[in-house]
């Protein structure tokens, strides 16, 4: 198959083409995998294929799966394939090898995907931007001296540039909804609770991260979320099945005018570029020539304190994850074991008392209370997805010299100091990516929608949140704004497009 032929397919469209018999599995992977061969030089997007191993699973693929023999790329962190690596892009876990499949990969094989490998990620998913030690940065399709973001960067510049149609990805503070906005692609971060976890694990992030999947199409997303959707009686949380079909969802028509609210302001006080403001004006202005009743509208929720609690969570959280590996190591853990800022987050979460990380929890389930109030009056909430477009390759990652002195400002650090350390390392990146991280500690699902260029040729999506249990809301509208002329897609790509 063509490349040219191959890249204007949505999963979906594969998986009906193979059903047909139009099509075997073996020359999608093989277009796949030529294409990875000739982008990944450049982009960095994969770090481990497997392509020997794939190639003769697509030979016993069965028929009647809703993906059966469609190529997919999974992400290094979470989504484990038994007998493959699994280092979360950090040093310490180089060699690590799974033992079994995660729960969501199990989903994603039972519907017929065909894994081809890893998509790289920063360490422990702890970064807006995709530049791990171990691997090196990753690359945005759109502009290769330009970040695809992150955490699900690898991810991102694989779907953006023609790689997969859809691949995995996970979202903890914005990791599906940053890459998409960054790279031009449909991002769906969906409830709380909705999508598999585990094994050994009943939650991710006190519930702030779920997995799920990037991809180009809102029909190849629905389609996911109907296979991945689930109630797990071992999680920490579980939302009710979506009774119907997600893919029939999406293209019904709302029965009346929508009732929405927006704001460009930064919930951080942060600077928001033009683009970040346009991308909203024009989404606004479409909404108004539907039909819809548009204003303008504060969530009342204080966005400072609640990122301030989200990072105690961060630092807890990573604090537990260090323990666990000095235990396997047999050793303490050192500056030189892993990246900056995983370090002084465990530092930091050392010094987290239980009462501080239980009253952080509290705060997500006030600012939930909050946005449900909000909802009860608007059937959506519109931000900007990031605050700008990507940032350069290396522009967030620090220097040696960097590195030393907030490695000595930790040190030298009183309890009552580490958290501001963390607020002011994070403030950077940060300040390209303020909007995301409401949504993962309310639980509500929230998606990024391709519709913006930047005069510099760079896409800037748009945050669409609704309340808990509603990605059928945002299918639908998503669907219509990619039939509509303000949805960019891949247009401008400067890789995909020649």
């Amino acid at each position: 198959m063509k490349f040219e032929t191959y890249a204007k397919l949505q999963a979906t469209d594969m998986a009906e083409l193979i059903q047909m018999k139009e099509i075997h599995p073996r020359e999608l992977l093989e277009t796949a995998c030529q294409r990875l061969e000739d982008v990944n030089p450049s982009l960095n997007a994969v770090v481990h294929d497997r392509k020997d191993r794939v190639m003769a699973e697509a030979d016993h693929v069965k028929s009647g799966q809703p993906f059966s023999g469609v190529p997919f790329l999974l992400k290094n962190l979470s989504q484990s394939l038994a007998g493959e690596p699994m280092t979360s892009s950090s040093r310490l876990l180089k060699g690590t090898v799974s033992e079994k499949d995660a729960h969501y990969v199990r989903r994603l094989r039972e519907a017929g995907l065909l894994i081809m490998g890893h998509t790289n990620t920063p360490e422990f998913g702890l970064k807006n931007i995709t530049e791990p030690e171990l691997y090196g940065p990753s690359r945005n399709p759109w502009n290769t001296n330009h970040s695809p973001g992150g955490s699900s960067g690898g991810a991102a510049a694989a779907i953006a540039a023609g790689v997969v149609p859809a691949a995995g990805a996970s979202d903890g503070g914005g990791s599906i909804r940053i890459p998409a906005s960054f790279t031009g692609l449909f991002g769906l971060k969906p409830t709380r609770g909705r999508t598999p976890v585990g094994p050994g694990a009943g939650r991710q992030w006190q519930g702030a991260s779920i997995g799920f999947a990037l991809s180009r199409s809102v029909r190849d997303s629905a389609a996911l979320l109907d296979v991945l959707q689930v109630v797990q009686p071992e999680a920490a949380f579980q939302t009710p099945l979506f009774s119907g079909s997600y893919q029939e969802a999406m293209a019904v028509p709302f029965k009346r005018p929508l009732r929405i609210a927006y704001t460009t302001k930064s919930p951080v006080d942060t600077p928001v570029s033009s683009d970040a403001k346009k991308a909203v004006e024009k989404t606004v202005q479409w909404l108004e020539q539907e039909g819809h009743i548009v204003e303008e509208q504060d969530n009342g929720v204080d966005g400072i304190q609640l990122m301030q609690h989200y990072y105690v969570m961060n630092s807890g959280e990573i604090s537990a994850v260090t323990q666990q590996l000095e235990r396997a190591i047999g050793r303490t853990f050192t500056p030189e074991d892993v990246e900056i800022e995983t370090w002084l987050m465990h530092k930091a979460g050392k010094s987290v008392s239980a009462a501080e990380f239980s009253s952080s929890l509290a705060a997500w389930d006030q600012a939930a209370a909050q946005m449900e109030a909000l909802h009860r009056t608007y059937d959506f909430y519109i931000t900007p997805a990031t605050a700008f477009t990507a940032p350069k390759v290396g522009e967030l990652s620090h220097s040696p010299e960097e590195q030393a002195y907030w490695q000595r400002k930790m040190a030298d650090a009183k309890k009552e100091e580490t958290q501001q350390i963390i607020w002011d390392i994070f403030l950077p990146s940060l300040t390209y990516t303020p909007f995301t991280q409401l949504a993962n500690l309310t639980g509500q699902p929230a998606m990024s929608v391709p519709v913006h260029l930047s005069e510099q040729g760079l896409p800037i999506g748009v945050q669409v949140m609704a309340s808990k249990g509603r990605e059928d809301k945002l299918l639908q509208l998503a669907f219509q704004l990619e039939q509509s002329d303000i949805w960019i897609g891949q247009q401008g790509n400067s890789m995909l497009n020649g």
